[in-house]
C-alpha cells in the first residue's frame, strides 16, 4: 500500500509536559500561600468553571488567552492568595503560554524528517483549542505540518468522525492512503474504523497487541517493511 499522509495525535503522542514547569507552578505558588499545593482533575475542572471556560470551544487564540489569564488568577484565588494577584497570575501565564511549558519526545524529529524526506503529507489531530498550531509552530515543528484540525473549531472530539473526516478533508486524501497515531487507544480506533492503519502509542509499554506502539520509530519500521514487500 502507498500511503500518502501521516496524522499525530500532539499531547503524550508528539509532546509531554514540561516536568520542571510543573515543579517551578508547585513551588511558587506555595512560596506565595505557604501551603502545600497539589493539582488533580477534579480541582482543574473547576477552575475551568470559575474560569468561565466556554464549553463550545474557543475559536480564536485570542479568546483562549483572556481565559488561561482568568483560570491562572483563580487558581491563585482558590490558594487564598491576596497580595499582588493580577501580577502573579500574569506571571504564571507568561511561564506557562508557548513558553517551553512542553517538551518533544526524543524521537519527534527524526521520525517528522522521515515522512517528509518520503513525501508525506503530515496533519495533527487534537481535542484541544486553536492554539494547536501555534504551540506546535512554538517547539519548532511548523516546518513539518500541513494541516492542524483542533475539536474546539470542528466542534466535536475524537473520537467523533466529523474531527478525522475534516483533517483528511484539509490533507485531500482518503483514510486508506493515512496512518494516525495517538495515546488514547479510543482515539486510535476510532480512526481504524474509517479505514486509517491506525497506532496506539503507549510508552509505558503496558498494552500489547497488533496496533501498540511504544516509539514513533515503529511506525518508520512498518513503513519501510511494507515499502520491501
Amino acid at each position: 500500500m502507498k500511503y500518502k499522509a501521516i496524522f499525530f495525535d500532539r499531547d503524550n503522542t508528539l509532546t509531554y509536559a514540561n516536568p520542571q514547569k510543573i515543579e517551578w507552578r508547585k513551588t511558587t505558588i506555595e512560596s506565595w500561600s505557604g501551603k502545600t499545593f497539589e493539582m488533580d482533575y477534579d480541582k482543574m475542572m473547576d477552575l475551568f468553571d470559575k474560569a468561565e471556560y466556554d464549553k463550545n470551544g474557543f475559536k480564536k487564540v485570542e479568546d483562549e488567552i483572556e481565559f488561561w489569564k482568568r483560570y491562572y488568577l483563580q487558581m491563585l484565588i482558590g490558594e487564598g492568595i491576596e497580595k499582588d494577584l493580577e501580577e502573579r497570575s500574569n506571571l504564571l501565564f507568561t511561564e506557562f503560554w508557548c513558553n517551553n511549558e512542553r517538551l518533544l519526545f526524543e524521537e519527534v524529529i527524526d521520525v517528522l524528517e522521515y515522512f517528509k524526506g518520503q513525501g508525506y503529507k503530515m496533519g495533527v489531530i487534537s481535542d484541544t483549542s486553536p492554539s494547536l498550531q501555534l504551540t506546535l509552530e512554538n517547539l519548532g515543528l511548523g516546518k513539518y505540518f500541513d494541516s492542524y484540525t483542533c475539536s474546539d473549531i470542528v466542534g466535536v472530539m475524537k473520537p467523533d468522525s466529523k474531527i478525522y473526516n475534516v483533517a483528511l478533508e484539509s490533507l485531500g486524501v482518503k483514510a486508506e492512503e493515512s496512518i494516525y497515531v495517538d495515546d488514547y487507544d479510543i482515539e486510535a480506533d476510532g480512526a481504524r474504523i474509517l479505514g486509517f492503519t491506525s497506532f496506539h502509542i503507549d510508552r509505558s509499554n503496558k498494552s500489547k497487541d497488533e496496533w501498540t506502539i511504544q516509539s514513533l520509530r515503529e511506525i518508520v519500521d512498518y513503513v519501510e517493511q511494507i515499502k520491501s514487500r
